[in-house]
């Protein structure tokens, strides 16, 4: 049973859900990146009720419902499992009592990027914004986020299930990502699109089909620096879990601004065959229950 330190609370983890962060982790890629303390228990997401609190922690009670993403500074306690402990500073934030714990483990990670990355590329009513990486977790969110600020949204999607779902979520267009999206998206907009966002994809193709002026946002950058473009503005972004953020997230998902799309659910003994899933490609998230 894991206790919390001073500025920590001990969460009863109800479900998780699974992010390619997690597949990273297990599959050695992050070595040498972060330090490792074994066992490492796997999982970023979560969504369950504080069970306890440690010393220090004033803004957080037992029984309070809880989501959000486990932040430390090493790799070790994760949300696959009963019990975690996760820092109050940061990661963590109430759920709305409307948002059950299934939904709620769908929350964090992705919803931290895709706000993050829809504050970046700075939209607004009338804007023309491309999501490349639409049909995963982020990119729905930031789809709907877009389309909710009043933008005509392009998204990318192939097959009729993709397209369908994108649609559903309020994309005015589809473009295929299995063949050249930039050309494709030039045909209807010659002049470019105002925004691009890339959650998926080379972040550099994209350049030529953004108008100039416009901006360029990714996640799958380290820096600027990293994408050459004249006239374009790029960001980068790395979902950071603040407290502000995931309140943003919830409001948005209690008031039905977004939604997450949970494709599946597997007890906690089945996380294997979620992996497995997950590694074969979703149109939602892959959420594990726990109690």
């Amino acid at each position: 049973m894991p206790e919390p330190a001073e500025g920590e609370v001990r969460v009863r983890v109800h479900a998780a859900s699974v992010n390619g962060f997690d597949l990273s982790v297990a599959s050695g890629r992050l070595e040498g990146m972060m330090e490792h303390r074994f066992p490492v228990v796997l999982g970023k997401d979560f969504a369950g009720t504080v069970d306890a609190v440690g010393a220090g922690v004033a803004d957080c009670h037992v029984r309070d419902r809880v989501f959000g993403v486990v932040t430390k500074p090493f790799m070790g306690d994760g949300s696959f499992g009963e019990y975690v402990t996760v820092p109050v500073a940061v990661g963590i934030a109430k759920l709305p009592d409307t948002v059950d714990f299934t939904g709620g483990a769908g929350l964090g990670l992705a919803g931290t990027a895709a706000v993050d990355a829809f504050d970046g590329a700075n939209i607004s009513s009338g804007s023309t914004v491309l999501v490349a990486g639409a049909t995963g977790g982020v990119g729905q969110r930031a789809l709907q986020l877009a389309v909710r600020a009043g933008a005509h949204v392009i998204a990318t999607a192939s097959s009729t299930e993709e397209k369908e779902l994108v649609t559903r979520l309020g994309a005015a267009a589809t473009v295929d990502y299995k063949a050249d999206v930039t050309e494709q998206v030039l045909a209807g907009h010659p002049d470019g699109v105002d925004a691009a966002l890339n959650f998926a994809g080379a972040p550099a193709a994209l350049v030529p089909a953004v108008k100039q002026g416009g901006r360029l946002v990714s996640t799958l950058i380290m820096s600027p620096e990293d994408v050459p473009a004249e006239g374009i503005q790029v960001v980068s972004v790395y979902a950071h879990p603040a407290p502000a953020t995931l309140e943003r997230v919830a409001q948005n998902q209690a008031e039905k601004n977004t939604a997450v799309t949970v494709q599946r659910t597997y007890s906690l003994e089945d996380a294997e065959k979620a992996f497995e899933d997950f590694a074969a490609g979703t149109l939602g998230k892959l959420v594990i229950t726990v109690a």
